[in-house]
């Protein structure tokens, strides 16, 4: 089974909130709800999602506001972001692009536009990390020569780690079931049980030596790589990738 995008859906009027969950749900999606800035900073800072769709207009903290906030914040300015808002002139649209939105729907909508919307920005932002090096808190990953680095250090992986890495570094932050990482790396087509991921995230950490502790085991949940700062030293870092 594919795995379903994450989409935190911001929005203060449960009515609207129901129907685009409802919508998001039928087509593939896994939505979250919340109702104002503070739930909502509540779910990011708890796990990224794949795409938000953010309301201009909700109590307390403006979406607008909430918008340039994470656009300005290393660890959140990536994720995708379209504002829904009653608010259609185009002075509106223009700030709200300005903010950091990839996208911009005026209220009423149609959960066509909506869905249709969704799905071309999660293309457009999709090719971003290929081929591009990543680079989080001193870890280093080319996908383009195969080498990774940490603190400037080669290090030596194996192919499935590298891919294992790989993943993680283009999504890091975020949480990952096993049977999502099985998914990723693996292939959906391929058969191989959920403790083999656990396997593998042993030798990746292994592997990364002082960086290990940034891949993070989320108890009943899964794993995910954090760009906290680590406390390795350069020297402890390990050998060239062959």
């Amino acid at each position: 089974m594919r795995t379903m995008p994450a989409v935190l859906v911001v929005e203060d009027e449960p009515a609207i909130a129901e129907l685009i969950a409802v919508n998001l749900r039928h087509n593939g999606f896994r939505p979250t709800w919340a109702m104002d800035s503070a739930s909502a900073q509540r779910e990011m800072d708890a796990a990224l999602p794949d795409l938000i769709l953010l309301d201009w207009m909700l109590p307390g903290e403006s979406g607008l506001s909430l918008a340039k906030r994470w656009r300005a914040n290393e660890r959140t300015k990536g994720v995708p972001l379209i504002m829904l808002t009653a608010r259609g002139d185009e002075a509106d649209r223009v700030a709200g692009l300005d903010a950091g939105a990839d996208d911009y729907i005026s209220k009423p909508f149609s959960t066509k536009e909506l869905l249709a919307r969704v799905r071309a920005v999660l293309r457009r932002r999709a090719p971003e990390q290929d081929g591009e090096a990543i680079v989080i808190a001193g870890l280093s990953l080319d996908s383009a020569t195969h080498r990774v680095s940490f603190v400037d250090q080669p290090l030596k992986l194996g192919p499935t780690e590298f891919k294992l890495l790989h993943y993680l570094m283009g999504h890091a932050e975020r949480v990952h079931s096993r049977g999502q990482l099985l998914d990723k790396v693996w292939g959906d087509h391929v058969y191989i049980e959920e403790r083999t991921v656990d396997v593998h995230v042993k030798r990746l950490r292994e592997a990364l030596g002082a960086a290990g502790a940034m891949v993070e085991t989320v108890r009943g949940a899964g794993y995910r790589l954090t760009s906290k700062p680590s406390v390795a030293v350069p020297g402890a870092a390990k050998a060239q990738l062959g």
